[in-house]
């Protein structure tokens, strides 16, 4: 799924190529297995609670109230997959392979990452919405 994810243009040998280089790394710099790292780093990224936008109608007036509804793990898997790709785009490295593997071990070892502060900003905003959850 991460591959998929990372893949631009149909370019599919060259996102393996670098989600298996940025696997090197990530055992170089943490001594770790880097499925384990990927494993830990997603299961720290899920999110439990998400936000969907929800419209009423009520004559000529439309309102959109923001809900938060509890996500399927599967659901939430890709969610944290394609922050994790997204937050590995944001940052400032020489390579995709090093922004990647860099994303990955701050992920699993809880330090501050661009995916960990969107969940965060998610949960944030499903919090701020809670009133609204009678509108499932």
């Amino acid at each position: 799924m991460l591959v998929n994810r990372m893949m631009k243009h149909g370019k599919k040998s060259l996102a393996y190529q670098i989600f298996y280089r940025a696997g090197i790394d990530i055992r170089q710099q943490t001594k770790q297995n880097p499925v384990y790292v990927l494993r830990q780093a997603i299961s720290k990224v899920i999110p439990g609670v998400g936000v969907k936008t929800r419209k009423r109608k009520r004559g000529k007036t439309v309102k959109v109230y923001r809900v938060p509804v509890k996500m399927k793990l599967s659901q939430a898997i890709l969610l944290a997959i394609r922050w994790l790709i997204g937050g590995s785009r944001k940052r400032s490295g020489t390579s995709m392979i090093s922004q990647l593997s860099s994303e990955l071990i701050d992920a699993s070892s809880k330090k501050r990452c661009n995916a960990i502060r969107k969940k965060e900003e998610t949960l944030k905003m499903a919090e701020a919405s809670r009133t609204f959850a009678h509108f499932r």
